[in-house]
């Protein structure tokens, strides 16, 4: 049986994951929301990942995750590899363009930028103290405006003359947009000037300080707006690449890592079928009072973390 590699990259909006062979080549993706419970999306990534895979001719030997919860799905799934998403992402990118000096990332809650030099990640910087800029963001803003989020880019190319919106911060903008929308601004318009406000606010905060060179790739959820793109390329004069599988980076990069780690541990789609839960308890014996979270797999205890020292460590029974 050929082996075959998983990566589950599951963030605060959405869960993407992708099984890649030898090569590198995607064999099967997946990209949903996360809705608040990462145990039952990832759960769902597993069963729509299944559909697409071909169980008789490979065999998932190894498994990676990335993403604010990483932590807790690699106990789920039994990781060999837990990567952060800045090194997810990086390799990914360098996996399909060696030659990137730029990465530009805007996903559904923050933003990143990762610099590159000969394929070794040399600078980087994330946003996420303000949803201003993001995916959240635009999502409520076409939910304002009446459109679907999936349709701005298209929409932004149409506009001739964008509106300026001020988007240093979220409440300014939804009230800016309000404001140009009854004095009588175009709605392609007021998008178009969302898209820029977008890009205007990235470079002046997660790109501030950091010179972008190109080859230029953009990716994350916002990646898949093209009206987006186009104001990045307006701001850097420079193209900007978008990758089609842009929104699954992270997810293919701690794949190739889980498969770079040689660690190899027999993955079952099985673990859709058993009970996850993570109760959170507070340690008493010391001054620190550590949030202590436990996970269990069918009422058994399979991993814990959040002590910073050996009294809150809480030992994992095999038998």
């Amino acid at each position: 049986m050929k082996k075959a590699y998983l990566g589950i990259d599951i963030g605060s909006i959405s869960t993407k994951g992708v099984i890649i062979d030898e090569k590198n080549k995607i064999l099967a993706s997946e990209y949903l929301w996360t809705e608040g419970n990462p145990i039952a999306a990832v759960k769902q990534l597993l069963k729509k990942l299944e559909v697409q895979f071909k169980k008789k001719t490979y065999q998932i030997v190894s498994v990676g995750t990335t993403g604010s919860a990483r932590k807790l799905v690699g106990a789920m799934v039994g990781a060999s590899v837990v990567k952060n998403e800045i090194t997810a992402h990086a390799i990914g990118t360098t996996s399909l363009y060696p030659d990137v000096r730029t990465i530009l990332e805007i996903g559904g809650q923050d933003s990143k930028i990762i610099l590159v030099e000969d394929g070794i990640v040399v600078d980087y910087a994330m946003n996420t103290l303000c949803a201003a800029g993001t995916g959240s963001f635009l999502s409520s803003q076409a939910k304002r405006l009446g459109v679907e989020v999936e349709d701005f880019g298209k929409i932004a190319l149409t506009s001739k003359n964008p509106t300026n919106i001020a988007a240093r911060c979220t409440v300014f903008a939804e009230s800016d947009l309000v404001h140009k929308a009854q004095i009588g601004h175009q709605k392609e318009d007021i998008i178009a000037g969302l898209c820029k406000a977008v890009v205007t606010n990235y470079l002046n905060n997660v790109g501030k300080g950091k010179k972008i060179l190109p080859p230029i790739v953009f990716q994350g959820g916002v990646s898949k707006n093209i009206g987006v793109t186009k104001a990045f390329e307006e701001a850097t004069g420079q193209d900007v690449l978008v990758d089609q599988n842009s929104h699954l980076m992270g997810a293919l990069g701690v794949a190739i890592l889980a498969k770079k780690s040689k660690e190899e541990n027999v993955f079952s789609f099985d673990i859709t079928d058993m009970e996850f839960k993570t109760i959170g308890i507070e340690c008493q014996k010391c001054a620190n009072h550590c949030e202590i979270i436990c996970v269990y797999r069918d009422k058994k205890m399979i991993d814990s973390w959040g002590n910073r020292c050996e009294n809150g460590a809480i030992p994992i029974k095999n038998s």
